[in-house]
């Protein structure tokens, strides 16, 4: 089976644009514009480009760390005693070591 080179073909039909931020490409810096794979399979490649955009190397990190976040984060805590929380106050103290050096 022949191996597509999906990034050229994306290159070819799809505008040079971060389909994220919305920076433009040109040939200078087209090397960092990416093809992401809109359902994260890198073997699904249809010709007609409907499962990739481009995305810049910035964005298509990000888009692949919330991804991976999506998977380890909870997206809602239905046992709230269990929830974590804080305990550390950085700003607790502020007002009165503010106040003693004004004295």
């Amino acid at each position: 089976m022949k191996k597509i080179d999906y990034r050229n073909q994306a290159l070819k039909i799809l505008p040079w644009v971060c389909g994220s931020c919305g920076r433009d490409f040109t040939g200078k810096n087209l090397r960092e514009l990416t093809v992401h794979h809109k359902d994260h399979n890198y073997k699904n490649n249809p010709p007609d480009g409907s499962n990739w955009e481009l995305l810049c190397l910035y964005c298509h990190d990000n888009e692949h760390s919330r991804a991976l976040d999506a998977e380890w984060l909870p997206t809602h805590n239905t046992d709230k005693d269990k929830r974590t929380t804080t305990c550390h106050t950085p700003f607790e103290n502020l007002n009165t070591l503010l106040s003693e050096k004004k004295k």
